[in-house]
């Protein structure tokens, strides 16, 4: 049963990575051949947050696509990958911190900021999100900035990206940890 829900997972994974590499209609096809990794997230005691975070590296850069449910109707939710690869424990804790190899402050994508620090999810009036964005500096098996083997973290609040060195965006709702294909 676990070998099915394995390859279940990756078929799904890769199915999903194959839409985050989807060009929008009237841009350009972007360049595929980078590694892939998946991050299956489930909620934290109490939540109700669920789904996929997808990472594909290519052309020097991650692109990213969060596919989740079950999030605040119309609430904007802080996003971070943190440093352990753990989602033991029943709120979140046992993922640590932010990730931050090169020992920036908290801040948003445009400053100086830890590698962990991901733009805000914004969910819709069915608590839904589908958001695909770009990510410079991380990387998928490689360096200090590699993020297979550590968690995603989906936050009950919106990350100020200004309190240090978490962005004061409340509790832990849901857990993913990061594995790469």
């Amino acid at each position: 049963m676990q070998r099915k829900l394995s390859l279940s997972l990756l078929a799904l994974s890769a199915l999903a990575l194959t839409a985050c590499a989807t060009p929008d209609a009237g841009k350009p096809p972007m360049t595929m051949g980078g590694r892939m990794a998946v991050a299956s997230l489930t909620p934290t005691q109490g939540n109700q947050v669920r789904g996929l975070v997808m990472f594909h590296a290519m052309d020097g850069h991650l692109m990213v696509h969060a596919k989740l449910s079950g999030l605040k109707p119309n609430g904007e939710h802080g996003f971070h990958v943190h440093e352990n690869g753990s989602c033991a424990s029943t709120d979140g804790s046992s993922a640590g911190g932010h990730f931050n190899p090169d020992g920036q402050p908290h801040g948003p994508q445009q400053t100086a900021h830890h590698a962990g620090d991901l733009p805000a999810l914004k969910a819709d009036a069915e608590g839904a999100v589908d958001q695909k964005f770009m990510l410079m500096g991380p990387t998928l098996g490689q360096g200090a900035g590699n993020l297979i083997g550590r968690a995603v973290i989906v936050h009950a609040q919106a990350d100020d990206y200004a309190t240090q060195p978490t962005g004061n965006s409340g509790a832990r709702i849901a857990c993913g940890v990061i594995a790469g294909h």
